[in-house]
C-alpha cells in the first residue's frame, strides 16, 4: 500500500527538523512564501534508496548555505572560515543524516529499505529527476539565515521505465 504524500512531507520536514536542530543547532521551518529556486552557485546531496519504495532524496542550497551548514556541523565561530573542499562532505553527511531521519519514520516493521551512499554536485540551477513515472515531494525550508530545498522523488519499484 502506498504512503501517501502528505505523509511523507510530514516525515521528510520532521527528520529534517531533528538532523539540524540536534545536530547543527539550525531552527528549520518551512517557507510560507512563493519561492523561487536556489540562484547562483549550489550544492545538491542526493542519495537513493529501494525497498517497498525506491527514489532519491536531494537537498540542494547555495554555496554560502553550505558554507553556513558545515560550519555549525564542525563548531566553527565563523562560516567563512570552512575551506570549499569540506562543502561537499558536510553536504553528503547532512542528507545521509536527514535520510536516516526520515526512513526511521516510514520504515514499518518487517519492511526495510536500503539507501546507497550520498553523491553531491556543484553547479548552476541544479535539477534532479527520477523518471515520469516519479512522484515528487518539495518543500523549501528556512535554516535560520539560508534557504535549502528537500526534494524526495520516489516510485513504487514496479514503476520502473
Amino acid at each position: 500500500m502506498a504512503i501517501a504524500q502528505e505523509s511523507l512531507s510530514e516525515a521528510l520536514l520532521e527528520g529534517t527538523r531533528e538532523v539540524f536542530e540536534t545536530m547543527m543547532f539550525m531552527t528549520v521551518e518551512e517557507c510560507n512564501e512563493l519561492y523561487e529556486g536556489i540562484g547562483g552557485q549550489a550544492l545538491l546531496g542526493s542519495i537513493t534508496f529501494e525497498g517497498k519504495m525506491e527514489g532519491c532524496l536531494g537537498l540542494c542550497c547555495d554555496t554560502e548555505a553550505a558554507r553556513l551548514i558545515a560550519a555549525n556541523m564542525t563548531g566553527s565561530d565563523d562560516p567563512s572560515d570552512v575551506p570549499d573542499e569540506e562543502l561537499a562532505d558536510a553536504m553528503g553527511e547532512v542528507v545521509n543524516m536527514v535520510m536516516g531521519a526520515f526512513k526511521a519514520r516510514i520504515v514499518e516493521s518487517g519492511e526495510d529499505i536500503h539507501v546507497s551512499i550520498p553523491t553531491v554536485v556543484s553547479g548552476a540551477e541544479l535539477q534532479n529527476s527520477l523518471g515520469e513515472q516519479a512522484h515528487e515531494v518539495t518543500l523549501t525550508v528556512n535554516l535560520d539565515a539560508a534557504v535549502a530545498r528537500l526534494t524526495l522523488w520516489y516510485r513504487e519499484p514496479s514503476a520502473r521505465a
